[in-house]
């Protein structure tokens, strides 16, 4: 579906992308969020605008569980969503085929691996999945890593958009990408 400027979202519902100033932004992101079919608009607002605020892509793969538009969006993501590099996908396949490289790692109920516990890598893709289904078994098996993020006794899971700010946030403390700060010597 191309790069699509956030002005103009509701006319791009399945139609040809438009660039906008997160269009070159698209190109140098590395790390990416993706969101596998989103049930919440007001979510996929609030991880936008954290993708814009620091400096890390975006996918959305459709479809979504809301029908797509600037008024659904902009109340979380307000003014920050033009800054956001983000790129629409039909399908789960269409994703795969247009994926850049790097693994995907996916946030989950039914992670083998504890958040903290991971070794994040610069061009790392994490994915987020349904509000009220997760991930099928298909993307479930396709993610190279399968996190959990370790909660108290008792809770069930977080919010996708709070787990996405909290896996990125330690992604980019580990592979020193926070905005403005220079990049930590990697160990061999």
């Amino acid at each position: 579906m191309g790069i699509i400027k956030p002005s103009n979202l509701a006319k791009h519902l399945r139609g040809t992308a438009t660039t906008g100033r997160g269009a070159a932004f698209f190109r140098e992101a590395v790390m990416r969020i993706a969101l596998f079919q989103p049930d919440i608009a007001p979510n996929v607002g609030t991880v936008l605008r954290l993708c814009a605020c620091l400096g890390v892509g975006a996918d959305v793969i459709e479809p979504c569980g809301f029908v797509w538009s600037d008024a659904k969006l902009k109340r979380a993501g307000m003014d920050y969503l033009n800054r956001v590099a983000l790129h629409r996908h039909g399908s789960w396949d269409r994703y795969r085929s247009a994926r850049p490289p790097g693994r995907l790692v996916l946030l989950t109920t039914r992670g083998d691996i504890a958040l903290p516990d991971f070794a994040f890598r610069p061009d790392d893709t994490l994915m987020v999945g349904r509000e009220s289904a997760g991930v099928p078994e298909e993307v479930h098996s396709a993610a190279d890593a399968r996190l959990v993020i370790p909660m108290a006794h008792g809770a069930r899971a977080l919010n996708v958009a709070s787990a996405a700010a909290l896996a990125l946030g330690e992604a980019l403390r580990q592979t020193g990408q926070w905005p403005g700060r220079q990049p930590l010597p990697i160990a061999s």
